[in-house]
């Protein structure tokens, strides 16, 4: 065969195999026997391999791995992956309901999805082709892994021929069936058995439930070993700058029809009994399923008052999930220890006789505080319900009194820090005790330096959580700032201990490449911008959002130090608490002498040029960006912010402007109009800030 007749073949062979993948995995439809498309994948696979230059980028065959990603390379969403309101109640999907026609009115349709247990996923797609896959990560940047999602069968390289927009991102969840799950397992199993491992032992080695396994997948850097742990993806949001459809319902069948696979439960809701009939009806009928979910997803389904409604700080306002109750187990209460926070915080532990609960071994359990050890009434030895709070978190729920033993005793809190005998203290009004030994309780100083190297801080690649918790205890570090007194030689060779999961103590040791990988990302910190050395500082009650406020307010360390209570109380959204903890920050003589050991390791404790707003033709007012403009919404946002002004999430009557683009809500556009709040067009706004 000569090349132009090996071109001629492939081309059809990648359509075909592309086509039957479809029919077969996204309309469960085949129309060729399993025999008939495993000669033509075959076929296909030769000629690539005679011809490789002559292979597509999204060639069918790719979906049988072959990468090796030696690390994940971070990408920024283009588009936040927020996170849903969650609630475990009728009437609070009811009050959800009142919400959302308090702002939009009376004419409004649901859409409920299932929640599948799994991974989030954002794909993106240029021109029909995939180019890029990320997991959610923090929400704000994610892990690029592209080559492991395309082994995946049900998501297309290539899109079917369609009128989809030239770029566009659509967000799923990743999963693996329950019945692959038992496969593999099963595998594990004989495995096991084969090598004489008793029972005990092999549970403990097997895989622990789908969700976990399926993310632990996602994540190896061989895509051959991805693609032979079948996952599978249901798609179910799209994000692109351009107009796509009238509402999700609509969008999700466009999604269909251009070769993703789309749940068949996705379904219309015109009352909200339509809603609850939705939710009951899948709470009976979950364990049926192939596949885990643990809730519903209800979304208003019109886009323009999707844009009305808008989104809070974290979450959007037209849709919330709604769980279903978590599985329990009843077990026993060993004893309770408690952990010290960065913070000083102190929070009780219960360690349990270990409980198999939805898919994982329970050892432990969140008690928050004292106030909830006395709700439960809790005593030595009890026997405890323990389930998992969102099926994540442990945590006991109440106890079996009927088997309490006559001769237990109530759990008194304590009353001195398990880690430095400190008296500890609880503050008037809150319900965590605190330790307030923050100069040499140990936890307490390896907990802010933790905090200072964290991603969303100083983001120091190559060092760990274990590492800096071992360089303290071995004396290496004290505080944050000794950091950037350390040298590749200090690391090289420190060798230390770590524990397990099962308690089990391992050595580890830091070889030349990891020293000088840690000492290279500890000089990167140094480029780090103000407003996240701000953060990393630890300032109690200064999270990322009031640590870029009081940075872009007072521009440098130093106007921040100097600065009064009245000063501090002027700048937006911070109110006396806040103000009284960072005047107590910098109060502190140990603190000044860690801000000057900073200044002079080049961390960078002021704003630099084009970090901080470029004018303040819009300082003081607010405003709301709604519709849709000739450039990014995202774009706008930040053009505001550059000049002064503040980015809202809702309208209200204390707005000062409406950005208005085409097909904004017509509701909103009447309210700002009502309540007389100037509306600006894009190139009125554009005028404004010229």
């Amino acid at each position: 065969m000569n090349e132009q007749e090996a071109k001629k073949r492939i081309d059809y062979l990648t359509g075909e195999v592309n086509r039957h993948n479809y029919a077969y995995y996204t309309l469960s439809n085949p129309v060729v026997s399993d025999f008939e498309f495993d000669q033509m994948l075959r076929e296909l696979e030769d000629l690539e391999k005679q011809f490789p230059h002559l292979a597509h980028p999204d060639s069918p065959t790719q979906k049988v791995g072959g990468e090796i990603t030696r690390e994940f390379i971070q990408v920024k969403h283009k588009y936040p992956m927020m996170s849903l309101g969650n609630t475990y109640s009728e009437q609070e999907l009811t009050e959800f309901d009142g919400r959302v026609r308090k702002i939009i009115g009376n004419q409004v349709e649901y859409v409920c999805e299932l929640k599948f247990d799994g991974l989030a996923i954002g794909i993106t797609y240029q021109k029909g082709k995939l180019i890029r896959a990320v997991t959610r990560g923090d929400g704000i940047q994610g892990d690029d892994v592209t080559a492991n999602v395309k082994t995946i069968k049900t998501i297309p390289h290539q899109l079917l021929p369609g009128n989809y927009p030239d770029e566009f991102e659509i967000r799923g969840e990743i999963f693996m069936h329950r019945k692959t799950f038992d496969n593999l397992n099963n595998k594990l199993r004989k495995e096991l058995e084969l090598k004489g491992m008793d029972e005990e032992e092999i549970r403990e080695r097997l895989y622990k439930n789908p969700r976990n396994f399926a993310s632990g997948t996602l994540k190896l850097q061989d895509s051959r070993e991805v693609a032979r742990r079948p996952l599978d993806a249901y798609l179910y949001f799209i994000y692109s700058d351009e107009h796509i459809a009238e509402s999700h319902f609509e969008s999700m069948q466009k999604a269909r029809s251009w070769g993703f696979q789309v749940s068949e439960f996705v379904t219309r809701c015109p009352t909200m009994q339509d809603v609850f009939d939705y939710i009951n009806r899948f709470d009976s009928e979950r364990e049926s399923l192939g596949y885990e979910i643990d809730g519903v997803v209800v979304k208003v389904n019109n886009y323009a008052q999707q844009e009305e409604l808008g989104f809070t700080a974290k979450t959007p306002r037209w849709a919330i999930a709604y769980k279903y109750k978590a599985q329990s187990a009843l077990t026993q209460l060993q004893r309770v220890v408690y952990q010290v926070g960065r913070t000083g915080a102190i929070t009780p532990v219960a360690e349990l006789k270990p409980v198999f609960l939805a898919g994982t071994t329970v050892k432990r359990a969140s008690l928050y505080n004292a106030d909830e050890i006395e709700r439960l009434d809790l005593h030595e030895k009890d026997w405890v319900y323990v389930e998992k709070g969102g099926e994540i978190i442990p945590k006991i729920t109440s106890v079996e009194i009927e088997k309490r033993l006559p001769e237990s005793l109530r759990i008194q809190y304590a009353t001195h820090c398990p880690e430095c005998n400190t008296l500890l203290q609880r503050r008037e009004g809150e319900a965590v005790h605190y330790c307030p030994n923050e100069q040499t309780c140990p936890p307490q100083r390896i907990g802010k330096i933790q905090h200072f190297i964290g991603r969303k801080a100083m983001n120091v690649d190559g060092l760990g959580e274990e590492t800096i918790s071992a360089l303290y205890r071995l004396g290496k570090i004290k505080t944050y700032a000794d950091l950037y007194t350390l040298t590749p030689e200090d690391l090289n060779g420190l060798k230390f201990e770590t524990e397990s999961e099962d308690g089990t103590l391992k050595v580890r040791s830091i070889k030349e490449k990891s020293a000088q990988n840690i000492w290279n990302g500890i000089e990167a910190s140094k480029k780090q911008p103000f407003e996240k050395v701000l953060f990393a500082l630890g300032i109690r009650m200064v999270g990322e959002t009031v640590a870029r406020k009081l940075a872009r307010h007072f521009k440098s360390i130093e106007l921040l130090a100097a600065a009064t209570l009245e000063e501090l109380l002027q700048v937006d959204e911070i109110g006396d608490k806040i103000a009284e903890q960072v005047l107590r920050f910098f109060s502190d003589r140990e603190n000044q002498a860690l801000i000057q050991s900073l200044r002079i390791a080049g961390i960078q404790l002021e704003m630099q040029a084009g970090a901080e707003p470029v004018s303040n033709k819009l300082e003081g007012k607010s405003f709301l960006v709604s519709g849709v403009f000739s450039i990014s919404r995202e774009e706008l946002k930040q053009l505001i912010e550059q000049n002064g002004g503040r980015n809202v999430g809702s309208i209200s009557k204390s707005l000062d402007y409406l950005v208005a683009g085409d097909k904004m809500g017509p509701e909103k556009l009447k309210k700002a109009t009502d309540w007389g709040i100037t509306i600006l067009s894009e190139e009125e706004f554009l005028q404004k800030i010229s």
